[in-house]
């Protein structure tokens, strides 16, 4: 070929492995959301869970955020209830700090796949509304997921999300567009290096707007996405989607009901998530251990809503605060804080069939509400 002095150059488009990875990507996606199970999310950022380390009195330092990670990691009896932990990139190559044993080695003799978060965070969105945002990390995201595969992770995460305020006409077309283009590019990625992609497309609850507003935006988000899955050739039988709850802002004069926030969620993702879709794993976003749980548990008893994917959890801070108010930071907490994780992910495990006694485990009633929560 003649080489054209200061013309842009490209090399070859490389073959797709997707075929050879989608067995497994269907076994695995399917495998996280078996009956009674469901995600731990332990992927905030270093400033994040740094924050969350302080706010008990801990230094942001490489070791205590491995001591904690640890002591989410070796709670007893977790692997009843939870599949996979969504970790961040520094615990996915990170050990143990007692005994030199990989995080991702510890997981899988429990029987838990390790999940990592991939996308590299919220940016200003130039062109659309106030604070609305775009997700980052697209440049040499298949060169990473080869390496997160390499060391242990089997499926993925990539957050992007979009704020509603009917008076400044927000989402723009901007921001959604741009969300989808970003989760669905993010999952065909993913999926040629073997990892599960769970899309993860937050409505935000900031706000005032009803919960008939996040319905709308909500649709027609969700929608999109699939639509541009389906333009870049996403597999839907090994994905995940990781999806807000449909609720009212939380500043809202007239907040809907549980049993309304279950009604409108399933009718909401009946109306744009694709049957093939193995399951839905739900996000806390923000709303309190005991409500999260509550609101999983009213939409898995709708009657009249026979949804074709799982409807489980996929939670943070609504696993992992009251644990981290018990520990304290101190070795003589551990086990009463790990007995805490556990009775949530119990909780939920139950709510994933409907089967959760409001109160039955322990909680912490405390809003987990964060206004303009980047992650």
């Amino acid at each position: 070929m003649l080489a054209i002095p200061g013309a842009l150059s490209f090399s070859a488009t490389p073959p797709s492995t997707l075929e050879l990875f989608k067995a497994e990507l269907s076994t695995n996606a399917k495998h996280l959301v078996r009956p009674g199970y469901g995600l731990l999310a332990c992927d905030e950022s270093t400033g994040t869970v740094g924050s969350r380390l302080e706010s008990i009195g801990m230094e942001n330092s490489f070791k205590n955020r491995a001591t904690w990670r640890n002591l989410l990691f070796t709670a007893p009896n977790l692997n009843k209830y939870v599949s996979g932990c969504i970790l961040y990139e520094e615990t996915l190559f990170q050990e143990d700090p007692n005994e030199g044993v990989a995080f991702v080695d510890k997981l899988k003799q429990e029987g838990i796949v390790p999940g990592i978060k991939v996308d590299m965070g919220l940016k200003a969105l130039t062109g659309g509304g106030p604070k609305e945002t775009w997700c980052s990390g697209l440049d040499g995201l298949y060169e990473r997921s080869v390496d997160y595969y390499k060391q242990g992770a089997r499926f993925a995460k990539w957050r992007t999300a979009v704020r509603v305020d009917t008076a400044l006409n927000l989402p723009t077309n901007l921001a959604i567009e741009e969300a989808a283009h970003g989760l669905a590019r993010y999952a065909r990625i993913c999926q040629e290096a073997g990892l599960v992609p769970i899309i993860e497309p937050e409505v935000l609850i900031d706000g005032i707007h009803s919960i008939e507003e996040t319905a709308r935006v909500q649709e027609n988000l969700i929608s999109l996405v699939y639509k541009k899955c389906e333009e870049n050739g996403v597999f839907l039988e090994g994905t995940l989607l990781k999806a807000s709850m449909t609720v009212s802002g939380v500043d809202a004069v007239n907040k809907a009901k549980p049993g309304e926030i279950a009604a409108m969620t399933c009718t909401t993702l009946s109306r744009c998530v694709p049957p093939a879709v193995p399951g839905v794993v739900f996000l806390s976003g923000g709303i309190s251990e005991e409500d999260a749980s509550i609101y999983l548990n009213e939409i898995n008893q709708i009657k009249g809503h026979s949804q074709p994917w799982a409807m489980t959890f996929s939670f943070s801070r609504a696993m992992q605060s009251s644990c981290l108010k018990m520990w304290e930071g101190k070795e003589a907490n551990v086990e009463k804080a790990q007995k805490q994780l556990v009775a949530r992910a119990q909780a939920n495990s139950e709510a994933s069939f409907g089967k959760y006694a409001p109160g039955s485990q322990p909680s912490d009633e405390e809003s987990l509400y964060v206004r303009d929560y980047v992650y």
